[in-house]
C-alpha cells in the first residue's frame, strides 16, 4: 500500500487551530467527516477510546491518532500541521504539532498494522518534519509527504 492510497490532497490541513488533545480530534474528526462521508461524532468517540488504551503521542512532536470504524471500506490517512503545538501525552511529554491520522475499516487486520508502519517510518525522517513544520500550505504539504513516500521507494 502506498501512501497516496491513503492520503489525498483534501485531507492535509496545513494550519490546524486547536488548543489542547482533545480539540485537535475533535476538529479532525469534523473535517474528516466531510471528506469520508462518516459521522463525525463515530470518529472522535473511536479517536478518544484509542488514546484511553494509551497516548498515541509517539514523540519529537508527532502524534498517529488511529481507529477503526465498521462503516469504512478502504483505509483513510489525515494530516494536520497544529498552528500551535499542544499537550498530547505524548511518551516524551513534549507537545505536538504534526498528526497523521488514520481510520480503517473494522476488517483491516494486517493492512491497518502495516499503514501505521508506514506512516511511522515517514515521521521519522527529522529534516521531513522540519520541512512539513516550515509550511503553511497544504499542496506543498502534500507533496512533501508524497515526496518523501517515493524517495523511500527508490
Amino acid at each position: 500500500m502506498e501512501l497516496t492510497d491513503l492520503l489525498k490532497p483534501e485531507s492535509v490541513i496545513a494550519n490546524l487551530k486547536a488548543t489542547s488533545k482533545k480539540q485537535a480530534l475533535q476538529e479532525l474528526s469534523k473535517r474528516i467527516a466531510e471528506i469520508i462521508d462518516q459521522d463525525e461524532r463515530d470518529i472522535f468517540e473511536i479517536l478518544l477510546e484509542r488514546e484511553k488504551l494509551g497516548t498515541t503521542g509517539v514523540g519529537d512532536g508527532i502524534a498517529i491518532p488511529h481507529g477503526k470504524l465498521k462503516s469504512l471500506e478502504k483505509l483513510h490517512g489525515f494530516f494536520a500541521r497544529l498552528e500551535r503545538p499542544v499537550d498530547f501525552d505524548s511518551i516524551d511529554e513534549r507537545p505536538v504539532d504534526l498528526i497523521f491520522l488514520l481510520l480503517a475499516p473494522e476488517s483491516a487486520g494486517a493492512d491497518h498494522l502495516k499503514a501505521l508502519a508506514r506512516v511511522s517510518r515517514l515521521l521519522r525522517d527529522k529534516d521531513n518534519c522540519e520541512k512539513l513544520r516550515g509550511s503553511d500550505n497544504p499542496e506543498a504539504i502534500y507533496a512533501l509527504l508524497i515526496e518523501q513516500e517515493a524517495n523511500r521507494a527508490a
